[in-house]
C-alpha cells in the first residue's frame, strides 16, 4: 500500500469513495459534488482543499481531504473532512495510514489543531480516534446550514 497527495486524475475514484462514503452514513443521495467540481477546486493555484490517497496495485482504496480553517483562538488549524475505506478494504490499516499522513501534514506546517466530526454511531471510527490521543468533544453540537435553510431564512 501507498500513501501519496492525490493528482487530478484521480478525482473520478476519489468521487466514487465519496459516493460510498454517503451510502456508509445512510445518505446515499446526498453527494452533489462532481468530477469536475473537485478538480475545479482542488487542482488550481489557491486550492480549497488536499487530498491523500491510498492505492493498492494502483486502485485507489481510500482518500482523506482536508483543508485549512481559522480558529479565533488558535490561528491556522486543519479539517479533515473526510476519511474514507474502501469497504472491502477495511481493516487493513489503510485508515490508520491515511490517518497518520493527515496528522503528519498538520505537524509539518507547525499548526495546532486538527478537527473533524465523527457520527456517534461510528463506535469503531470513534475507539480508534481515542486511541490515537483524539479528544471527542462531546458537548458541542455540529450545526449546519443547508441550501433550503438558507434561503428560507434570507428570503423570509
Amino acid at each position: 500500500m501507498k500513501v501519496r497527495e492525490a493528482i487530478k486524475s484521480d478525482m473520478p475514484q476519489v468521487l466514487e469513495l465519496i459516493k460510498e462514503l454517503a451510502i456508509f452514513e445512510k445518505e446515499p443521495d446526498a453527494v452533489e459534488v462532481t468530477v469536475a467540481d473537485l478538480e475545479r477546486e482542488g487542482f488550481v493555484e489557491n486550492p480549497l482543499f488536499t487530498c491523500f490517497v491510498a492505492e493498492i496495485d494502483e486502485e485507489i482504496v481510500g482518500a482523506a481531504l482536508v483543508y485549512f480553517r481559522f480558529s479565533t483562538w488558535k490561528g491556522r488549524t486543519l479539517h479533515l473532512e473526510d476519511l474514507i475505506v474502501k469497504e472491502e478494504k477495511r481493516g487493513m490499516g489503510i485508515g490508520e495510514a491515511l490517518y497518520k499522513q493527515v496528522m503528519q501534514f498538520a505537524y509539518d506546517r507547525g499548526l495546532k489543531r486538527v478537527a473533524w466530526d465523527v457520527l456517534d454511531w461510528n463506535t469503531g471510527a470513534i475507539r480508534f480516534y481515542e486511541r490515537s490521543g483524539a479528544n471527542i468533544v462531546k458537548d458541542w453540537r455540529v450545526v449546519h446550514m443547508d441550501e433550503k435553510g438558507l434561503k428560507n431564512f434570507i428570503e423570509k
